[in-house]
């Protein structure tokens, strides 16, 4: 895999940091339009941007939004029907390469404007009526928009370096892309249950799924790619409100005993507590703070909203030892690349999964919780039936409406380094698995 420069990767991360997240929804379908390029080009010509403004078309570009599940009946087809017309695309020649220099965007005047309406109208984003003139006009701007809704970029109309490498990605790459993901919705092809959740860890959201349809999506924070969100199978036991949260070992050793040495009222300041093997309460007084070792004793944050979890921590089985959660981070979520954990799972809006999950648990409506949340009370309730829950790894699928999702390949799974296109991002690190909630 090529190495970025120094600069490269931090305005990358600069640029990413600074991102807001959109829908993941768009509108526009492969459509088999190289076969009329002909045609396209001998359309008339559009005149300028400022005489054909659309706004309705920039409004709704990405306004879509499906209930279709990436594991619904028939996604397989769907996605089958998508590597079809992604080969009848590669088999006519593919889609040009996008060559600019500068930022493209509405009003913009570059003969790239060309190159990038063919692109754009062979990938079914672009109307073909829309013509190929060098006018980046409205109905461009929601064509871009629709583009980047679709590759989980911020759908902001501009043609700048993300969306401009996200173009140039070849169509038989894509195609290669959609050929792998088949392999991985073909092995989720059998009965899922009535009601589960599916963590997608490229896209980083979650969807909880009932009866075959959406019944809530959630932004998420999943594993960076040093420290990678498992791909499994398991089933949700268990919702905590108001958890505990326990430091593991490798943190009390590697960053609490170093943080006490600085500041010896950490510990109090973060509500965290020393207790023995026989549970009784230790005074951090008592601790030599520059010994080797680390005492042997249970390090626990209690409850509230300084706790690293939050208000919630989601149970289910599985060796690796991660689980979903509450954050006091709440604007991590706005971030477009959200691949900041140590492998665990935040949950946006993590009390509507919660509700979802407890629904048939008897005596847990939304205002129970919500009570049992403010009380700050640990509570662990048992789910009256267990939820299955799916961690995977889908760069790319498809729906019935034929609208073609892809999402880079943050973990470098599927063998294209043209597809890893945060490459350098999220590889600092080394910290130890589950430092991400180690108070500050």
């Amino acid at each position: 895999m090529s190495r970025k420069t120094g600069f490269d990767v931090f305005s990358r991360r600069a640029f990413l940091r600074s991102a807001a997240t959109f829908g993941a929804a768009a509108v526009a379908g492969p459509t088999l339009a190289q076969t009329a390029l002909d045609d396209i080009l001998n359309a008339p010509r559009r005149g300028n941007w400022d005489d054909q403004f659309d706004a309705e078309a920039s409004r709704t570009a990405t306004a879509v939004v499906s209930n279709n599940p990436i594991f619904g009946s028939g996604s397989s087809g769907y996605l089958q029907q998508a590597i079809n017309d992604y080969q009848n695309i590669v088999s006519n020649g593919g889609w040009p390469t996008v060559n600019t220099q500068q930022k493209m965007e509405m009003g913009v005047a570059d003969p790239a404007v060309q190159q990038l309406r063919q692109r754009l109208i062979i990938s079914g984003d672009l109307p073909r009526s829309a013509g190929t003139n060098g006018a980046f006009d409205s109905y461009v701007d929601g064509a871009v928009k629709r583009f980047q809704a679709r590759h989980g970029l911020p759908a902001d109309g501009a043609v700048g370096e993300y969306t401009l490498k996200a173009l140039n990605v070849p169509a038989v790459t894509r195609l290669g892309q959609l050929q792998t993901n088949l392999v991985r919705l073909q092995a989720m092809s059998g009965d899922l249950g009535r009601r589960y959740v599916m963590v997608n860890i490229p896209a980083a959201y979650i969807e909880a799924v009932e009866n075959g349809r959406v019944a809530s999506r959630h932004t998420a924070i999943v594993g960076k790619i040093d420290r990678q969100s498992p791909v499994l199978n398991s089933k949700i036991y268990e919702v905590i409100l108001n958890p505990y949260w326990t430091a593991p070992r490798s943190i009390i050793q590697k960053d609490i005993m170093p943080l006490m040495r600085k500041d010896p009222t950490y510990l109090a300041r973060n509500s965290i507590r020393l207790f023995d093997g026989n549970g009784n309460e230790v005074s951090p007084e008592t601790v030599d703070w520059n010994a080797e070792k680390a005492p042997n004793l249970m390090f626990r944050q209690d409850p509230g909203k300084i706790n690293a979890m939050s208000s919630t921590k989601i149970n289910f089985h599985n060796e690796h030892q991660v689980y979903m959660h509450d954050t006091p981070q709440q604007g991590l979520f706005n971030k477009l690349m959200r691949f900041e954990s140590s492998g665990c799972v935040r949950v946006q809006n993590v009390r509507d999964l919660s509700v979802w999950l407890l629904k048939d648990t008897p005596g847990w409506s939304r205002g129970q919780m919500e009570a049992t949340i403010k009380s700050g009370v640990n509570t662990p309730i048992r789910l009256a039936e267990e939820v299955p829950v799916f961690f995977t790894y889908i760069t790319a699928w498809s729906a019935k409406d034929r609208v073609v999702q892809f999402r880079d390949d943050i973990y470098q799974k599927d063998g294209a380094t043209e597809l890893a296109l945060q490459t350098g991002y999220n590889q600092e690190g080394g910290r130890s698995v589950e430092s991400d909630l180690l108070p500050q």
